[in-house]
């Protein structure tokens, strides 16, 4: 898949550094979704998906649901679909998202396809992000190049850049995949109707997103656990009189940096809202509850189901929970590799097992016939 190098060697080599492209990195790789089933997908609510078009008078862009009503023909050039989280909804394109899991699951976002017609595209630009494309059917010509300069197309509503100078081209068959570090100009057109890529995208925070993701789960504090210093109320028995009632008290400025400071110091806190956040489901996601777990199954996590661990927590959907000993071993291994012996499972301790039953009824994890245990 990586053309010959490992990914120990990929990730040395190229992630986050230069760009690669493998030719028949899939041999013989069907696609993952028929044009047929993605246009019926694009039509649903929960489905996230856009259309661009090129026209005369310029780019458009329209989000979904569609019809196939809605959909330009077939025939009408320079028109594309892009449909989001295709893994969520496919088991095809889950197991194909699954082979990239050389890079953490921290870092994983989801699997986009782009159905284009002949000239169809998204124009030039750049994302802030690693990117693997993958083309499944179809042609389509690759432009990439080192970008300069950023500044966008103004008055489009696409961020296309304005000064794009192409440094390599190639034309990608099915089977074939180029991988795109972030920041590197990239402009795909297809060759020919009925083209198809896939998108293996990965999640890259900005620190002020970060910032602000983790301090408004930091907010939601538990008193309880913070104890006599978390219950403590601003109290200013000594504030005199003012003449200017608009000024911030300093003694309020203090009290406020101390709360912010004593809820980053509860042991573990910080570590718990970023597995919490990074394992929340994406929008438009529901579970429905599965059958209870029979004496003989094992357990697969729903593939809409995000789980990871750190070393005192296991974070599956937006919850965390402590664990540690066998109990933590086993978790890790669910986590790792998304499913358990019912051998496996026979380790858990009683209150573990009632967690993962839990987890069943709540349609997180489903039951299933696993003969072997993981390979850990």
């Amino acid at each position: 898949m990586l053309g010959g190098l490992s990914a120990e060697h990929f990730m040395r080599r190229h992630w986050h550094k230069k760009p690669l492209l493998v030719r028949q990195a899939f041999k013989d790789l069907p696609s993952p979704v028929s044009r047929a089933d993605l246009f019926s997908l694009a039509a649903h609510d929960e489905v996230e998906s856009r259309l661009v078009l090129r026209t005369d008078q310029g780019w458009r862009l329209r989000h979904g649901p569609f019809t196939r009503r809605t959909l330009p023909p077939l025939s009408r050039p320079a028109w594309t679909l892009l449909v989001q989280g295709l893994d969520l909804h496919v088991p095809a394109a889950h197991a194909l998202l699954s082979r990239f899991r050389f890079v953490p699951d921290a870092r994983m976002d989801d699997l986009m396809v782009s159905y284009a017609s002949d000239g169809g595209g998204v124009g030039p630009h750049l994302d802030a992000y690693d990117v693997f494309l993958i083309q499944v059917q179809g042609r389509r010509r690759w432009q990439i190049g080192r970008v300069a300069d950023d500044s966008l197309v103004q008055g489009l509503p696409l961020k296309i850049l304005q000064h794009f100078v192409p440094e390599q081209e190639w034309v990608l068959e099915p089977g074939d995949m180029l991988y795109l570090p972030p920041r590197w100009g990239h402009d795909g057109v297809a060759v020919g109707g009925d083209c198809m890529t896939c998108s293996v995208g990965f999640r890259s925070p900005s620190r002020s997103e970060l910032a602000g993701e983790l301090m408004a789960r930091l907010a939601d504090v538990d008193e309880d656990a913070l104890g006599a210093r978390g219950a403590l109320r601003y109290r200013d028995p000594t504030q005199s009189a003012t003449q200017t009632p608009g000024h911030l008290p300093d003694d309020l400025l203090v009290f406020a940096r101390e709360a912010v400071q004593l809820a980053m110091a509860e042991p573990g806190r910080l570590d718990a809202v970023l597995g919490e956040w990074l394992t929340e489901p994406k929008p438009r996601v529901w579970f429905e509850p599965g059958p209870a777990l029979c004496a003989g199954e094992g357990v697969r996590l729903d593939a809409r189901t995000r789980m990871m661990y750190d070393r005192r927590h296991v974070f599956i959907n937006g919850e965390s929970f402590m664990a540690g000993g066998r109990d933590a071993r086993v978790m890790r291994q669910l986590a790792d590799h998304r499913q358990l012996s019912p051998k496996e499972l026979a380790a858990l301790s009683v209150q573990a097992r009632d967690l993962l039953d839990d987890w069943v009824d709540a349609g997180w994890l489903q039951a299933v016939q696993i003969d072997s245990p993981s390979v850990v």
